[in-house]
């Protein structure tokens, strides 16, 4: 077949499990796809040689009459904050360049297990932190879309494909892999998502092990599955799903059959509509995507309810409070001693090698949320920040759990814009971070949330929905954006420049 790097995780497995073509043939053509697309910078590396290896045991097991896996013959792209044995891991910053583990993180050996195979390391925001990819110390990782002029010309100007998972979305949009991994700590898988016109699930707050991924924030890092249609994502997620105990948030759960689950029909389901999030001076694509949202609910057999989520207003400050706070703890580890970069200056003592390792090694965004977190937990300021946006999110976790006595999930806009090109908010960190306004909340709440294409804006740009559902319902999130994919007809793809 000559177009099978059009084809979706389902029809890939199933396409391999039929005989209708091989494994090997698969990673050859997204292979092909990759060595390409240098000008979207999505992979940090390359894997080819992991991605034919792991096609040809599934082509063995096959020719031998045995299962594949539930990911048996996909190959997929590995986000670079997941450690990977025998291939560089980096988390996009130069402290980790040239880190090779000699460990596999749970979720990426759960991948493998199933019969998935590693395409190459994904690009992403430094840490994972931030919202556009701009903050990689590899480059920017450029979206495959192009934004039209008044007269529907595409243009030339560079969008970001939104962040931190910004080279997972941008190759999942250019056809380089059919699916990959993702985190989300503030909306990293659903902001790319919604931003390049694919679809991307966090599940509940330790459905995924965290062990063997760079940390950000710990109480908010969360590994999810991003692809191009709800069905992958609950395949995907399945595979990665399940209790670890090696982590210790890791949910001692049994992982349910999401996608045998999937059912679109809504009857007897209520959708909640949040009023704060009908902010002044919204966007009226993104008002007008959202009410096709409703509508395609109610379509579904949904009744929808207005509900009230009152501290949302309190979420983003609160959130860039927490995060940089665990973060500043997280990072403190770099320090030029144990592994990583290791700045030692002629004659320099220990706090000067300290000093010139974490100068060199971490990028502008990074250094500022190392600052932030110190001073918020400093002596003077803990309890007056720190302690105050813990209370704030106890009563965002509080407000969800009293809507959600009123309705089985919340419709939301996923961002409050479509991509905007790469340099436009570097250069204010505030305009940066409110992109992630709708989806901190469900960060916070540690609650399962994912973002589906809702359709094209006037400029040809992606628009996301976003899902949000109550702590373990990730077949109720599921369904839901399945019912909205359905009525969407969301089949628009990039036009390929580069």
């Amino acid at each position: 077949m000559s177009n099978l790097t059009e084809l979706t995780v389902a029809a890939i497995r199933k396409g391999v499990a039929d005989g209708d073509f091989t494994a090997v043939e698969v990673a050859e053509a997204f292979n092909g796809n990759v060595a390409a697309a240098d000008a979207l910078n999505a992979f940090i590396v390359a894997t080819p040689e992991k991605a034919i290896a792991a096609a040809e045991a599934v082509d063995a097991k096959r020719a031998k009459g045995e299962s594949l896996g539930k990911m048996g013959g996909v190959p997929i792209g590995m986000k670079d904050l997941f450690a990977t044995d025998g291939v560089q891991t980096t988390a996009a910053s130069h402290m980790l360049e040239g880190f090779v583990p000699q460990y596999e993180s749970t979720v990426s050996q759960k991948l493998w297990d199933a019969g998935a195979g590693m395409l190459g390391k994904l690009n992403l925001d430094q840490f994972a932190m931030g919202s556009s990819n701009e903050t990689s110390y590899f480059g920017n990782v450029i979206s495959p879309w192009r934004r039209n002029d008044a007269n529907g010309v595409p243009g030339n100007a560079a969008l970001a494909p939104g962040g931190s998972s910004g080279g997972s979305s941008s190759a999942i949009a250019a056809r380089l892999c059919p699916a990959a991994t993702g985190t989300d700590t503030g909306g990293s898988i659903r902001q790319p998502a919604a931003f390049t016109g694919i679809t991307g699930i966090k599940p509940t707050y330790g459905r995924c092990s965290r062990w063997g991924v760079v940390a950000f924030a710990s109480s908010l890092d969360q590994a999810g599955p991003m692809a191009r249609d709800v069905t992958d994502c609950a395949i995907m997620l399945e595979a990665m799903a399940g209790f670890d105990p090696k982590d210790s948030t890791s949910l001692d759960m049994p992982v349910p059959a999401w996608e045998a689950g999937l059912n679109p029909d809504m009857k007897g389901k209520k959708v909640g509509i949040p009023r704060e999030y009908r902010m002044d001076g919204m966007d009226d694509e993104i008002a007008k995507s959202w009410d096709d949202g409703i509508a395609w609910l109610k379509d579904a057999g949904a009744q929808v309810v207005d509900i009230s989520l009152p501290h949302t207003k309190y979420a983003l400050p609160a959130y860039y409070i927490i995060a940089p706070a665990e973060a500043s703890s997280n990072l403190a580890r770099y320090d030029g001693v144990r592994y990583g970069l290791r700045d030692l200056p002629e004659g320099a003592g220990l706090q000067d090698m300290y000093a010139a390792t974490r100068a060199d090694g971490f990028g502008a965004e990074v250094k500022r949320r190392i600052m932030i977190g110190t001073y918020v937990l400093s002596a003077g300021f803990y309890d007056a920040y720190y302690n105050q946006a813990q209370r704030v999110r106890a009563l965002i976790a509080r407000d969800f759990e009293q809507a959600f006595e009123q309705c089985d999930v919340i419709l939301a806009p996923t961002c409050p814009s479509a991509a905007f090109a790469l340099g436009d908010k570097t250069s204010d960190p505030l305009s940066m971070y409110l992109n992630d306004v709708f989806a901190v909340p469900a960060s916070l709440a540690g609650l399962p949330a994912m973002s589906v294409p809702a359709g094209l804006n006037s400029e040809g740009l992606p628009l996301g929905l976003q899902i949000i559902g109550r702590a373990f319902d990730e077949q109720g999130v599921l369904n839901a954006g399945l019912a909205i994919e359905q009525r969407a007809g969301f089949t628009a793809k990039p036009e390929k420049w580069w």
